[in-house]
C-alpha cells in the first residue's frame, strides 16, 4: 500500500472541471477562479500528476483570460498529446465506434424526416430549432465527437491515467477500454482527501 503513495498517480483534465457551469462549481464562480481554486489545492498534494492534451489546453484558453491565470499552472499542468503514432488501441473499440454512428446517422435521418414532415404544421423556425435539437440529441450525446475527446482518451490510455470529465460519452467510451474516470462534482472531495 505504501507503494502506491510513492509512485505519482497520472491524473488527465477535461476542460469541464473548469468551464462546465454545471460542474466547475466546486472550484469557482467562473473558470479563471476555478483554476485558481485548483491550484491552491494541487499544491499541497505531491501524489499527483495533473495533464492536459495540448488540443484540450487551446480548448480551455477559450474560454478563460490567460493574464488572470497564475504562472503556477504552468508549473503543476502538464501540457501534453498523446502519441498519436505509437499509442495502440483494441480493434474492437473502433467496430463498437462505427455501429454506434450508424445507428445515431439512421437516428439523425430518422428526426430530419420527422422536421420535414412536420414543418407544413409548423413555422420555418420553429421547425428549424426543433431539428437541431433534436438531431443534437441523435447524433452527439453520449459519444467521442471531437480531437479534444479522442485526445483525452488516447492521453489516459498511453498514461494510464484517470480521466476527470464530466463529458458522459467520454466517460462512456473510456469504460470500454477500461480507462478509469471521476467526475468533476467529486474531484474536489477527492483532491482534498489527499490533501490529508
Amino acid at each position: 500500500m505504501i507503494e502506491f503513495f510513492r509512485k505519482k498517480r497520472k491524473i488527465v483534465l477535461d476542460t469541464s472541471v473548469f468551464i462546465n457551469p454545471d460542474v466547475r462549481g466546486a472550484f469557482g464562480n467562473n473558470p479563471e477562479e476555478a483554476i485558481e481554486e485548483f491550484i491552491k489545492i494541487i499544491k499541497k498534494i505531491e501524489i499527483f500528476e495533473f495533464y492536459l492534451p495540448s488540443s484540450v489546453f487551446k480548448e480551455l484558453m477559450y474560454f478563460v483570460d490567460e493574464k488572470k491565470i497564475s504562472k503556477e499552472f504552468y508549473f503543476f499542468i502538464r501540457i501534453k498529446s498523446p502519441d498519436k503514432h505509437r499509442t495502440t488501441c483494441p480493434a474492437i473499440f473502433f467496430y463498437e465506434l462505427v455501429e454506434e454512428m450508424r445507428i445515431r446517422i439512421n437516428k439523425g435521418l430518422r428526426v430530419a424526416e420527422d422536421a420535414v414532415r412536420s414543418g407544413t404544421q409548423k413555422g420555418m423556425d420553429e421547425t428549424i430549432k426543433d431539428l437541431r435539437k433534436k438531431y443534437r440529441e441523435a447524433l452527439r450525446e453520449g459519444i467521442i465527437d471531437s480531437k479534444e475527446d479522442v485526445d483525452l482518451i488516447f492521453l489516459s490510455l498511453e498514461l494510464k491515467a484517470t480521466l476527470v470529465t464530466g463529458d458522459q460519452g467520454l466517460i462512456k467510451w473510456a469504460d470500454k477500454l477500461g480507462i478509469e474516470w471521476i467526475v468533476p462534482e467529486k474531484f474536489k472531495d477527492f483532491l482534498l482527501s489527499a490533501c490529508g
